[in-house]
């Protein structure tokens, strides 16, 4: 077995949002009730992007991948490996990864991609470090966190269509250098929650027929009601697990990028942890609830505002159905 494992660190960061802004004004009209006043004072909701009919998922990742790579300083070229977090892929099959991979000209990368639902971008960074802690061949990985959900929404269902958005959130890591960059990482799934949001037609379980058409079960559903408290109560003891990894405590975090669904759940996780709210960052109140993008963009917004300086420590939270949680905390590795 290796001693000498590399670490991984995030050396660029870009985010898409398509350009059809919706605002919570489109829902009070088309539904004739009051729907932002909830949107925005329990959501943090005010306006969200969806994309054209034309645009497919690989379409907002590129935009994301070349600003992330521009920020690295690299080229499609110098990228080794792709990996695509989706749950609104370009196909069934194949991969929206290789779809990416030849969009950008990417010859030299590996590509794969994979579903943990909205955990999907901080699970992808998890693999990607892995890859670099045991294989000195990756040393620019592209990880992408991409939702095209507005594609799949009932909109006979004004709780879930007000709620969802399109956008991409991406990052190149490579082997720390100079900072401890990802210092640790944990995982957390509930598997008795498979069935209880999702997109239940279309594979082998519900294939795609006449009769499913006709009552819309292709579309994003929430069958049953996942406890509102899970994330508040999983939040927290992902970020102690992995402070016990590291010596740390929640005081020594700069900032908290979590899964930008509900902003309730993000306060309370700070409230649990001792913290003030605005330790975690947010853009849900422009950007909806993108999904596996969310906090690949969140992130990106934060080093664009020059929030995150070298040396600080931050934690991604990530929960998606299924139910999946992925959690990291890593030394940021530079300026932004």
């Amino acid at each position: 077995m290796r001693t000498n494992l590399r670490r991984a660190t995030i050396a660029g960061v870009g985010s898409y949002a398509p350009e059809k802004v919706i605002k919570n004004q489109f829902f009070n009209d088309y539904y004739k009730k009051d729907i932002g006043t909830f949107l925005e004072q329990q959501r943090n909701i005010k306006e969200r992007r969806w994309m054209s009919d034309d645009q497919a998922t690989s379409d907002l990742i590129l935009p994301a991948a070349q600003q992330a790579m521009k920020q690295a300083g690299i080229t499609s070229e110098d990228l080794d490996l792709i990996i695509v977090a989706t749950d609104t892929p370009d196909y069934l099959s194949p991969s929206t990864a290789s779809v990416v991979q030849f969009k950008l000209g990417a010859k030299n990368a590996g590509v794969f991609d994979i579903n943990t639902a909205c955990a999907g971008f901080v699970t992808a960074c998890d693999v990607a470090s892995k890859y670099i802690a045991v294989d000195d061949q990756y040393q620019n990985v592209l990880v992408v966190g991409a939702y095209a959900m507005s594609k799949w929404l009932n909109m006979d269902d004004y709780k879930i269509a007000s709620l969802f958005a399109d956008g991409a959130g991406a990052a190149i890591l490579q082997p720390a250098r100079d900072t401890q960059g990802i210092m640790a990482t944990t995982m957390y799934a509930d598997g008795q929650y498979h069935d209880y949001m999702g997109i239940y037609a279309g594979g082998s379980h519900q294939p795609i027929t006449a009769k499913v058409l006709a009552d819309k079960k292709q579309l994003l559903a929430f069958p049953k009601r996942i406890p509102p408290e899970t994330n508040g109560i999983h939040w927290p003891q992902l970020t102690k697990t992995l402070l016990e990894k590291i010596g740390k405590t929640p005081q020594d975090i700069k900032k908290f990028f979590i899964t930008q669904f509900n902003v309730q759940s993000i306060y309370e996780t700070m409230d649990r942890l001792e913290l003030p709210h605005d330790r975690a960052h947010l853009v849900m109140d422009k950007y909806g609830y993108t999904g596996s993008a969310s906090i690949g963009m969140c992130l990106a917004d934060a080093a664009e505002k020059h929030m995150l300086k070298k040396g600080d420590l931050i934690i991604l939270l990530g929960s998606g159905g299924g139910m999946s949680m992925s959690a990291f905390v890593m030394e940021w590795g530079f300026d932004s």
